[in-house]
């Protein structure tokens, strides 16, 4: 077996979800929990099938960001994973639904950061361990910083 770090391709002013599910119907599946949620928000999804003709399947409202999952799922070679690429909308607006996706088997992560995915690499194929999400913490916040993470919740509409 061999380890692999595969970087995320995060769409400019937009966020990424990967996810593992096992199921065909799956893209379209999460392309309605997303449109039923958030339907302004502009997403592509592609899952990479893990049987038949291991074909990455890909869906949508934006052909930039279909074309953004898919290149990150096929990135990653691994069966079973899902990427959305989104805009005009945060991960937290959507997750529980997706979450709901009776296909789903789990959430990597949800991010705006720069993220890295552990892939490893077998005889057989690939699979997710695991993701290294943004960067190491500079230390513990203080007084001002909670003032800060408050106000900024406040100003997004997250907090009244």
């Amino acid at each position: 077996m061999e380890l692999k770090l595969v970087p995320l391709e995060v769409p400019e002013g937009g966020n990424v979800i990967l996810g593992q599910t096992h199921f065909i119907k799956s893209v379209e599946d999460i392309y309605e929990a997303i449109v039923n949620t958030v339907p302004q928000m502009k997403f592509g999804v592609a899952f990479n099938e893990a049987s038949g003709p291991c074909l990455t399947r890909v869906d949508g409202n934006d052909d930039a960001l279909k074309a953004l999952a898919a290149r990150n799922a096929g990135a990653l070679a691994a069966g079973h994973i899902f990427v959305v690429a989104m805009r005009d909308g945060y991960p937290i607006n959507v997750l529980g639904r997706i979450k709901d996706v009776p296909e789903v088997c789990s959430i990597f992560c949800a991010t705006a950061n720069p993220v890295q995915v552990v892939v490893a690499e077998s005889d057989q194929g690939r699979g997710v361990l695991g993701v290294i999400d943004g960067f190491p913490p500079r230390g513990v916040e203080r007084a001002e910083d909670v003032e800060k993470r408050r106000a900024f919740l406040r100003m997004i509409g997250y907090k009244r």
